[in-house]
């Protein structure tokens, strides 16, 4: 999806686990692993950008992780939105800047079924925390949020 705002745009990627494994997609324009990820658009919250680009870039189907539910009362005038895990503003040019939104997520199963695209590559690969550690080619950031994941909910995903 082509930028929303000439200065700065808002992102998500989505980690998800599923067993001990966490999956990490190449993203080819800016060369480097991490989860599934994408703008969020003018019309959608930032938790169903995550859900869509999961779905769009590998295929799972997902459930974020909520580390804040809300314990208020309900309030049909408020809808409660999962909060993301991380956020980031990161430079994408001189000129542009993104500010990432970090999700967890779990799926109940391993299999990666990407929508096709003409737009990116589908190379993806399911990793445990020791290859992660073992990875040279993934910047600290990602890594940071693959292992955080998998600390998070290796173990609880079925």
């Amino acid at each position: 999806m082509p930028h929303i705002n000439e200065l700065i745009d808002y992102t998500v990627n989505v980690f998800v686990v599923y067993q001990n494994k966490v999956l990490l997609r190449y993203h080819d324009k800016y060369k480097f692993w991490g989860g599934a990820s994408g703008h969020v658009e003018l019309d959608e919250t930032p938790e169903v950008a995550a859900v869509r680009e999961t779905v769009e870039e590998v295929g799972l189907k997902i459930v974020l992780y909520d580390q804040n539910k809300p314990d208020y009362s309900d309030d049909e005038r408020v809808n409660k939105l999962i909060a993301p895990i991380y956020m980031d503003i990161h430079k994408i040019s001189d000129t542009h800047k993104h500010i990432g939104m970090v999700y967890f997520a779990s799926s109940d199963s391993d299999i990666v079924n990407p929508q096709e695209s003409k737009d990116r590559s589908d190379v993806w690969k399911w990793v445990t925390e020791e290859e992660i550690e073992n990875m040279t080619d993934i910047w600290q950031d990602m890594k940071f949020y693959a292992l955080k994941a998998l600390d998070c909910l290796a173990n609880k995903s079925k």
